[in-house]
């Protein structure tokens, strides 16, 4: 018996937990403890149809909204705002499974990478918080469904991973609730982003009824070996910490980042049963770790990680940790050459915006902020030229009276200039966190400054920078800091205060960037404002 084990009476993933005093705010937080109120398919989790037995959705509705429309645009909106990762080919993703409203923007970072690829099955492996069994049980037929739709299980390759184990079992248990009780959500909240990003794909759902070493080794062994040679995605499904306070939380969640990204599956085990280390799904965070060791993975990469105090409606008081993460290939020289061809065919590095352009770009700015703070409907904005229809990330600032009102940006090309433009003008008038959202009387006073952003490079040597010319981003674990160029030229710093200024800004000491560790990126921005371009000719 593993330390994971999670008894019948106690649904818990971490031993402070007591069922009986979760609040409705803990369910979104981590996991729904209830048993009141059924959703809509959960009396019919049973039904059979002609490929067997249709698992309803149980948490749609508190989890997630359960209006297909609004679903989709709040899932597509996750994705679309997080950072791609280009130089990682993903063989497995980890992902939260709390409530989106808390870690929905932290999984979009793991299902970013995997957007508009195809894979022959996706493996979804979760915890059990509601019932123990000493095996995985795999559901080999039938299908699961959310408001988006019904995924249909592989039932051919879920038949050929039960037949290598004994501990890998075709099983309803964990998957169908029993004898009335709550069903699992842990599985389900990732298949509305699965189905996002990827469209349609065939399943292959796993729970963990025992996460014990054991356990893991078994399952993990067995996907390496069935999955070899085929072009699939696992997904392991764990939120991080529980409920302490939130400075306990980001040591405690610190300690298992650095943990997985040694890469040292049983390593991780034995301290996640020793508690040394915390997460409810650790057994499918090892299992996929062993997996794709087999599978040629690399390494693993912690993407963003973040916990319920992070978002506006959270307590620091007691949190839960989400971390968005990647276990991956490094891609290969084709794929960085065709990035690196595609971004540099689609960004010039200097001056490629023209005055028409410019132009156009400052009006969409002006009347997405004026229609968004009045509440009106936002135009739809017609680009003037095929550049502007290119992706590309941008910042809008906004002053008043001569001091910062609003700066809100996206770093990496997610979506094309103008809709990027129009989208970060309305964010940084109404949801800079450092103010107040601006009120209709400001709208007259407001002043305007676009800096349209050429493509993130990593630099080793810091003689690279050029003030005026280049803005600064520094990371060093999960801290990063962002100056656009202009504000270099603008406080007169050399290079090393605009270094030093950038670790500031990152929460980072002022010598951080000297150490071994830090990475020090670049990018250039064109950057113009409202009152020059009505200037020019």
């Amino acid at each position: 018996m593993g330390l994971f084990r999670q008894p019948k009476e106690n649904f818990s993933c971490s031993p402070k937990i007591v069922t009986a005093s979760l609040s409705v705010l803990c369910l979104l937080l981590c996991f729904n403890c209830g048993s009141g109120g059924q959703n809509e398919g959960e009396g019919k989790m049973n039904e059979n149809n002609s490929a067997g037995k249709i698992r309803y959705p149980v948490v749609a509705g508190q989890f997630y909204t359960a209006n297909p429309t609004a679903l989709r645009e709040e899932v597509e909106k996750y994705i679309d705002d997080a950072e791609v990762f280009p130089e990682f080919e993903p063989i497995a993703l980890i992902a939260p499974h709390a409530g989106y409203v808390y870690s929905g923007w932290i999984a979009g970072y793991s299902f970013r990478q995997v957007q508009g690829k195809h894979y022959d099955a996706v493996i979804v492996i979760s915890p059990s918080h509601v019932d123990y069994f000493g095996f995985s049980a795999v559901l080999t037929e039938g299908s699961y469904q959310t408001p988006l739709g019904r995924i249909p299980i592989d039932r051919d390759l879920a038949k050929e991973l039960c037949a290598q184990s004994e501990l890998v079992v075709a099983s309803e248990q964990g998957h169908f609730s029993r004898h009335g009780g709550r069903g699992e959500h842990s599985l389900e909240v990732e298949l509305p982003f699965l189905q996002v990003a990827l469209g349609e794909f065939k399943l292959v759902p796993i729970v963990m009824g025992d996460q014990s070493w054991e356990n893991c080794k078994a399952l993990g062994e067995t996907l390496g070996k069935v999955l070899a040679g085929k072009k699939a995605l696992i997904v392991a499904s764990t939120d991080l910490s529980h409920f302490h306070s939130y400075g306990e939380a980001n040591k405690l969640d610190s300690a298992l980042i650095e943990s997985l990204e040694l890469y040292q599956p049983e390593q991780t085990c034995r301290q996640l049963m020793m508690r040394k280390l915390e997460a409810c799904g650790g057994g499918p965070v090892v299992a996929a770790m062993i997996a794709g060791k087999m599978l040629g993975a690399e390494g693993l990469k912690a993407l963003k990680h973040a916990n319920s105090g992070d978002v506006p409606m959270g307590s620091k008081d007691s949190v839960v940790g989400y971390l968005a993460a990647v276990i991956y290939k490094k891609a290969g020289e084709g794929v960085k050459k065709m990035k690196s061809k595609e971004y540099s065919e689609q960004i010039p590095d200097e001056e490629s915006l023209t005055l028409e352009e410019k132009r156009q770009l400052m009006e969409i700015a002006r009347a997405s902020v004026e229609c968004a703070v009045r509440g009106e409907p936002i135009p739809d904005f017609v680009p003037v030229s095929e550049t502007l229809k290119q992706d590309r990330g941008a910042f809008v600032t906004l002053t008043k009276d001569g001091r910062l009102r609003g700066c809100i940006g996206y770093i990496v090309p997610v979506k094309p200039l103008y809709l990027t433009v129009e989208e970060v003008a309305q964010s940084a008038a109404l949801r800079d966190p450092r103010f107040p959202p601006v009120s209709i009387g400001e709208l007259p006073l407001l002043e305007y400054e676009i800096s349209a952003l050429s493509p993130v490079r990593i630099i080793q040597d810091v003689g690279e920078i050029e003030i005026g010319k280049h803005g600064l981003i520094i990371r060093r674990g999960f801290n990063q800091g962002l100056l656009l160029p202009q504000v270099a030229s603008g406080y007169g710093w050399d290079v090393k205060q605009f270094l030093e200024q950038t670790c500031r800004k990152a929460g980072l000491p002022i010598d951080a960037w000297k150490k071994e560790g830090t990475e020090i990126s670049v990018f250039s921005a064109e950057v113009f404002e409202e009152g020059e371009i009505k200037l020019e000719k």
